[in-house]
């Protein structure tokens, strides 16, 4: 099934003081809208059955079916742990097993796919009572009117594989493809994997759930998982989940019918479009040329174009390593060809020319090499451009000329690309300029510089000082807002690129220095925070030290947004259309799920 039941019957609108219980086969009656009975003097805003007076409430038989639908929408987890009980009371009054709320057109086993929903409510309990409606008759495919949802759509939205599971058992097969018109015609599948539902994704894909269906945009469910480097630094646990998803949903793909032999022969350079020549030309870039991806991975490029699994130009290359993601081909459609785990996709955007590094090595092993001498910077009030990324506060800022000259400086560790502009302005730094080593950490004599440091918009009262290097143990500023003191500095199994573990001052943290299990360092719950080096400032001295910032640098805030290092994998972002509205939302405890109001 591609597209919604529409054809459904025609139902009463309203039906008051029915008292009469309502056979399966009879037509679904749609109950007006009313209040939730709150007992008088009661304390609470919501709705608790364990409480002796709501619970008198609601074994009232004067307490009428819309009442009793009201509690239900109550997004609490007293009222959804006792769905059961309030679900129970609503047929015992008359209402039919398919009966809608008048508020959201939802019927009971509708409520009970989201009463499972982690954090809220208690999916066994749920699950058995929605048995005992599909037993009394209520039909799995029936169909919100404001939302176009499923049962199983709403299951997959809340994460509830429980439901899934018995929804599906009482549905025809295919059924676990069919679309929702509200998620651009997407199956369960597509909406389980934009919500990041992990248990959703695994449970839909073990009950046939096709994970190459196309929704009306062309996006598989693997393309419409959020992309985890759009995310913030406080939502690393949602980069790891969305990072794992992509993984599962790319592997459940369907593989290419006829393998490629393991020797290719020569490859036929392809037809470019328009866009892409000049797009191309505009970089300096040629089909075959060496190319290097998000500044680490390095190959040729093989293909640029358009094409099915996204919008806009991508760039196909072909790795040196077995470290791609496919053999050129996504979905079933070849794009170029090459070796298994040799290819991948990136935007066109994410690919450079790799950094001719020949020469300045060349110069450097053949002078003699000089230990490095600090100088008197009181003077100096223009910013130096060393050569270790870092990016001064307006583009207006000054450089100061240093004299050339060799030197042996320790190698940086990976790092983010630096602008063109900035990359045209860095200026070699002589001996007496040249910063002593630092950042060492405890095991090995690393040098940490971190990349793409920034100060943002700082303030007369802040004690911050722009510095090219982050020293492991230094004070440093978390996203312009909490401070503390770098403990890690490296590559993590939640996120790609390079990160940062900070040990906060104050509990404003997420962990205590591990994340899905790893740990990367030691400090008290709460207490810890992983932040990409962009996002980073270095805290030294008094105030003293913006003295040198010009108040036309101060009063200049950067305008933008900071975006971290790319992912090598191939990565689609989702489409955002941020004048649609849900008519659905949820709240779960998870930190990755939008809230939802409980209609």
């Amino acid at each position: 099934m591609t597209k919604e039941d529409v054809s459904e019957a025609v139902e009463v609108d309203t039906v008051l003081g029915y008292n009469s219980r309502l056979s399966s086969h009879q037509r679904s009656v749609i109950h007006q809208v009313a209040s939730a009975p709150m007992p008088s003097d009661y304390e609470f805003s919501f709705f608790d059955p364990s409480e002796l007076q709501c619970k008198e409430v609601l074994l009232d038989p004067s307490t009428t079916i819309p009442e009793l639908f009201a509690v239900l929408r109550q997004w609490v987890p007293q009222v959804q742990k006792n769905i059961h009980l309030i679900g129970t009371e609503i047929l015992k009054r008359g209402c039919g097993v398919n009966d809608r709320d008048g508020l959201t057109d939802m019927s009971l086993l509708h409520y009970c796919c989201k009463a499972g929903a982690p954090g809220i409510g208690d999916a066994d309990i749920a699950a058995s009572f929605a048995r005992n409606l599909i037993g009394l008759g209520a039909d799995p495919n029936l169909r919100s009117r404001w939302t176009n949802m499923r049962a199983l759509h709403y299951a997959a939205y809340f994460d509830v594989p429980q439901l899934i599971r018995v929804v599906l058992q009482a549905s025809q097969p295919g059924e676990v493809d069919a679309t929702c018109s509200d998620f651009d015609f997407g199956t369960a599948l597509h909406i389980a994997a934009s919500n990041l539902c992990a248990s959703a994704v695994k449970c839909l894909l073990e009950l046939g759930a096709n994970p190459a269906f196309r929704n009306e945009k062309g996006l598989c469910p693997v393309d419409v998982v959020p992309d985890p480097l759009d995310m913030s630094v406080e939502m690393a646990d949602a980069a790891t989940v969305a990072t794992e998803l992509r993984t599962l949903l790319r592997e459940a793909l369907p593989r290419p019918v006829s393998p490629l032999p393991l020797t290719l022969h020569a490859q036929s350079t392809p037809t470019l479009s328009d866009k892409a020549r000049i797009q191309l030309s505009t970089m300096g870039i040629h089909l075959g040329d060496r190319v290097v991806i998000a500044g680490q991975k390095v190959g040729t490029l093989r293909f640029c174009g358009s094409t099915d699994f996204s919008a806009g130009l991508w760039a196909g290359v072909e790795l040196d390593k077995p470290e791609g993601k496919n053999n050129g081909s996504v979905a079933g459609v070849q794009y170029f060809t090459c070796r298994i785990k040799h290819g991948i996709f990136a935007p066109l955007s994410k690919i450079s020319k790799p950094l001719e590094r020949h020469k300045t090595s060349t110069i450097r092993t053949s002078t003699p090499v000089r230990p490095p001498r600090r100088i008197d910077q009181s003077r100096i009030t223009s910013k130096i451009h060393t050569g270790v990324l870092c990016r001064s506060l307006s583009s207006s800022s000054s450089s100061l000329d240093s004299r050339h000259g060799p030197v042996a400086r320790p190698r940086p560790l990976p790092r983010q690309r630096l602008p063109a502009r900035q990359r045209r302005e860095r200026v070699p730094l002589s001996p007496r300029t040249t910063p002593s080593p630092a950042l060492h950490s405890v095991s090995d004599t690393t040098v940490l510089r971190a990349a793409g440091i920034r100060s943002r918009n700082p303030s007369a009262s802040s004690s911050l000082c722009e510095s090219p290097e982050v020293h492991l143990g230094e004070r440093v500023l978390v996203v312009g807002k909490r401070t503390g003191i770098v403990q890690f500095y490296g590559k993590t199994n939640f996120a790609p690129g390079l990160w940062l573990g900070i040990e906060l001052d104050k509990p404003s943290g997420k962990n205590d220095g591990s994340v899905g299990g790893v740990r990367y360092f030691s400090c008290p719950p709460k207490h810890g925070v992983f932040a990409p080096p962009s996002r980073v400032q270095r805290i030294h001295g008094s105030v003293d030290c913006l003295s040198e910032l010009s108040s036309s640098r101060l009063s200049h805030p950067l305008s933008g947004t900071i975006r971290r290092s790319s992912s090598t994998s191939l990565s689609v972002a989702t489409p955002k259309d941020t004048s649609r509205r849900r008519p659905v939302t949820r709240c779960v405890s998870f930190l990755h799920r939008p809230h939802m109001s409980p209609l």
